[in-house]
């Protein structure tokens, strides 16, 4: 082997790995679900105007798209989007509701057929939004949560459950739709109906708090006329985080708490697998689904540190099995159907697939969006799972991707770049699993470094706490922590780190060009770059106030909103970067970009900064991601110094 490998500079190595392949595989599938015995779930189309496709897996064993083109099934609720479909077998064709992205109505459609709109349009804000539909055929409607704004504002909304007629009568008529509860708090999830259909229970919280500070579990009485009454709170508060809740079949009241530090499960109160595992997660999107409950009174589960797995659950004896298989990661989203559970998995060799485990045999296998490997896994990186120490003794976890080439290393007298990714959210973390986008830069010598600096889900609670009051500080330092340590040790080059991140990762590489010297350049992504400007009116409503949290209250640390945020820190900025922004981004507003470049004009540093019409908040677009990713790959190539064969080369501009 030694023999036969090329001597070439790093981040020169030829790769078939382009950023056409990289966009190709963008995305996952998500919201896995059954409707009678098939499994159905939606997938990314980027090549189809980065639609969302609803997919089944037929009896037969083909997988087949529900809805044609241009039909996209998501949502806006909460900008994020929630669970945004849901379908019953019928006699001869399946009935579906789902929410189509383009005009974000509530349709009803059976194949064969057309959809058929069950709600009106909004005359205000943006619009009526529906989430998480689950039908209710013995009353003919389809109960949702309902996102509704009252006014142009984007903190003007309501959010109730919900109940929309499937004859679509509510279609022009907004009074035809029920609402099932008073408004009693910000924001709801959908309702879990148990199995006697007597009783409701969901998941509600208020600003401040982000769903991941504290919610609170909601059971109420369902009237014959099917409205929830006698509302009462059984769990949950301002310090305890509840993720999901669902019905047991024997009528007990089954939760992911987080009350013991970490995200346990509960059944009527009582744990029922105590361990320092997270058994949830943060709760982005309304529909997010952790565990399952089986017919036969098992639970499936996913849970793990870092790393989430499927297993089963007894919940009398509290064992886990584990389901055999290549799958190391596991998204939230777990669906089961008799003694079968379907759930999307993934590896540091796969990308995300659907997965069903049949529990009678043990057997799991891939059902749906089925990994092939786009080019020789010889070109794909080996990650290795890493701690590192960060100021004040603490850990800091990492996946460290070192460049990896078949044919192709590096010179004996030279280290390799590297670029830390930093997650957005930032209340999330970074999976162990195939990207082909990372592949993109290992294959041509290009070293990677994902953090999951203090404030990450996956690791507890305390672990999530240290970014209380603490962003811009430790997710700064920890990212720094990496690149230098893997300078330290001889794995990267020194004069030769970069930083990269969309959204609260494009806030942490902001606040980190402006506030270390640890990086030679970056790349910025739809950011957070002034606190000040980011809060009620300003984003969304969801994360409106989520700085209080993360930051403190504006009102009593002015001054940290201002030392912390890089348009405020303009002046110290040295390093080349590249900035790029969505113009449709109603999260992050293209206009945080603009002021930043103010600041930095006539100062002499190198930057570009590429704007996308169309595009939201995080790109779904192939020709989007080509232009990005080939632009991070020039920035990289002429601050490094290497030859990039095949990439257009970025103009920078001071």
């Amino acid at each position: 082997m030694g023999e036969e490998m090329r001597v070439q500079p790093y981040g020169s190595w030829p790769s078939p790995i382009d950023a056409a392949l990289a966009a190709a595989h963008d995305g996952h599938p998500e919201w896995v679900g059954f409707v009678g015995d098939e499994v159905w779930w939606t997938e990314p189309r980027p090549a189809e105007g980065g639609r969302r496709a609803l997919v089944r897996r037929t009896a037969a064993g083909a997988e087949e798209p529900v809805l044609p083109p241009p039909w996209n099934v998501r949502n806006r609720v909460h900008e994020y989007g929630g669970r945004p479909w849901t379908a019953a077998p019928g006699t001869d064709r399946p009935l579906v509701v789902f929410t189509h992205f383009a005009d974000q109505r509530l349709y009803r459609y059976e194949p064969g057929g057309e959809p058929v709109p069950l709600t009106p349009l909004s005359p205000v804000g943006g619009g009526l939004r529906w989430a998480e539909p689950e039908l209710d055929l013995e009353r003919g409607e389809v109960r949702c949560v309902l996102e509704e704004f009252t006014g142009e504002g984007s903190g003007d909304v309501r959010r109730v459950l919900a109940a929309v007629p499937l004859d679509g009568s509510a279609a022009e008529d907004r009074s035809a739709v029920r609402e099932l509860t008073e408004e009693r708090h910000r924001f709801v999830t959908g309702a879990r109906v148990s199995p006697d259909g007597r009783r409701a229970a969901w998941l509600a919280w208020d600003h401040p708090r982000m769903p991941w500070d504290g919610t609170e579990l909601l059971v109420a009485e369902v009237g014959d006329d099917g409205l929830f009454r006698d509302v009462r709170t059984v769990a949950g508060g301002d310090d305890e985080a509840i993720a999901q809740v669902e019905w047991a079949p024997d009528g007990r009241l089954l939760y992911a708490s987080d009350r013991g530090g970490w995200w346990n499960l509960y059944r009527d109160g009582v744990p029922l697998c105590p361990r320092q595992e997270e058994f949830a997660g943060a709760l982005w999107k309304p529909g997010l689904r952790w565990f399952a409950p089986l017919a036969d009174g098992l639970l499936a589960v996913l849970h793990g540190r870092g790393s989430a797995v499927l297993g089963i659950l007894d919940p009398e004896t509290g064992e886990i099995a584990d389901a055999a298989g290549p799958w190391t990661e596991f998204d939230s989203s777990v669906a089961a159907h008799g003694s079968r559970v379907a759930a999307i998995g993934a590896s540091p060799r796969t990308g995300y697939e659907v997965i069903e485990l049949d529990t009678g045999t043990g057997r799991a296998r891939t059902i749906g969006a089925r990994h092939r490997d786009p080019v020789d896994p010889a070109y794909y990186p080996e990650p290795e799972v890493r701690t590192f120490t960060g100021p004040g003794g603490r850990e800091v976890h990492a996946h460290v991707y070192p460049p990896r080439h078949p044919e192709v290393t590096g010179p004996e007298d030279e280290l390799p770049p590297y670029v830390i990714w930093a997650h957005g959210g930032p209340t999330s973390r970074v999976p162990l699993v195939l990207d082909i986008a990372i592949a993109a830069f290992t294959s041509r010598g290009i070293g990677v470094a994902e953090v999951n600096y203090g404030g990450s889900t996956g690791y507890g609670r305390e672990y999530r706490e240290r970014l209380r009051h603490q962003w811009g500080v430790v997710d700064v330092e920890d990212c720094a922590t990496v690149a230098l340590a893997l300078a330290e040790e001889g794995t990267a080059d020194r004069d030769r780190l970069a930083i990269r991140g969309g959204s609260a990762g494009g806030w942490t590489t902001a606040a980190s060009l402006t506030g270390t010297d640890v990086y030679a350049c970056g790349t910025i992504s739809y950011p957070i770059l002034d606190l000040a400007t980011w809060g009620p009116g300003r984003t969304h409503d969801f994360e409106s106030r989520y700085l209080e949290s993360l930051v403190g209250p504006l009102a009593q640390v002015p001054d940290r909103y201002a030392e912390r945020s890089p348009t405020h820190r303009a002046d110290r900025l040295t390093a080349p970067f590249l900035l790029l922004q969505g113009l449709d981004d109603v999260i992050c507003a293209p206009e945080q970009c603009e002021h930043f470049l103010d600041r930095i004009a006539g100062r002499g540093v190198p930057h570009a900064y590429l704007a996308f019409a169309g595009e939201g908040h995080g790109f779904r677009r192939a020709d989007t991601m080509v232009r990005a990713t080939e632009a991070e790959l020039s920035l990289y190539a002429q601050v490094f110094g290497f030859d990039l064969p095949g990439v257009p080369k970025l103009e920078l501009g001071t």
